[in-house]
């Protein structure tokens, strides 16, 4: 893996020992009910998006200035994005897990908290925020964590977004039993994206699993490429969240997808 992976799950095993020893705050338990995070990926005659709210990477560097989580999700919502995808992680991303709470309150989309997920008790605390689904990254788990955590959440009504970069990933999440397959185009050893993954891959992919692109979706070439590959929906944020436009951005997807 990439050093920089390695520093952040050094960071995120600090994390989870401070939330074991402190245990898990809540700035309010007035939170709607789960969303179907599954179906709104599945809805038929397009490539349903998966918008992404976060202001840095530690590839890209700073994304976006700073803006009200809720007002950027209001955006997507209007323009007709299927489901946000939140990144909570603070150091690394400029995220916040205090958002969670507030923009799955403001919204009516199933809400994807996007982190690095390495402990049981962050999809404890991931549903307690009102998470409707958690990303669960094959790349920085064992087999046997991978098939406890989808068992997790199915337990705690969460969906999981198993993300797989290769065909041994691919087999793995199968295997443990992943619904939702995301299909990330960036590798993590090197940072380097290539649409290519996904359309490699998303063949490979059991019918019966929504199929999810992730990473490097630039425009509406991309998701035309990738509808003919049978994904299902797309995971995007770097040029949603530098656009001078993010409504027309989601916009201009959609209709790509429908084509």
């Amino acid at each position: 893996m990439h050093n920089r992976l390695n520093e952040i799950i050094e960071v995120k095993k600090q994390e989870v020992q401070i939330l074991k020893r402190e245990g898990i705050r809540l700035e309010t338990t007035d939170i709607p009910p789960a969303r179907d995070f599954k179906s709104a990926l599945s809805i038929s005659g397009g490539v349903n998006l998966i918008a992404v709210i976060k202001f840095a990477s530690p590839s890209a560097g700073n994304i976006a200035e700073y803006a009200d989580p809720v007002s950027i999700g209001r955006v997507y919502e209007k323009a007709g994005a299927a489901a946000i995808s939140l990144l909570t992680d603070k150091k690394f991303f400029g995220g916040d897990l205090k958002d969670l709470p507030r923009v799955k309150n403001a919204l009516n989309m199933p809400i994807l908290r996007k982190d690095f997920i390495i402990d049981e008790i962050q999809l404890l605390e991931s549903s307690r925020q009102g998470a409707d689904a958690a990303l669960l990254i094959v790349r920085i788990l064992s087999k046997e964590e991978l098939r406890h955590f989808i068992a997790v959440c199915r337990e705690l009504n969460l969906a999981s977004l198993v993300e797989v970069h290769n065909k041994e990933d691919l087999e793995s999440a199968v295997e443990c039993g992943a619904e939702i397959i995301g299909i990330n185009n960036r590798d993590l050893d090197t940072f380097e994206i290539d649409l290519s993954t996904t359309l490699g891959l998303a063949p490979l992919v059991p019918d019966e699993c929504v199929r999810v692109s992730e990473s490097g979706i630039k425009d509406g070439s991309d998701i035309m490429k990738l509808k003919k590959a049978g994904i299902h929906a797309v995971l995007v944020g770097s040029s949603l969240m530098s656009s001078h436009d993010p409504q027309g951005k989601v916009e201009e997807l959609l209709n790509a997808g429908r084509i």
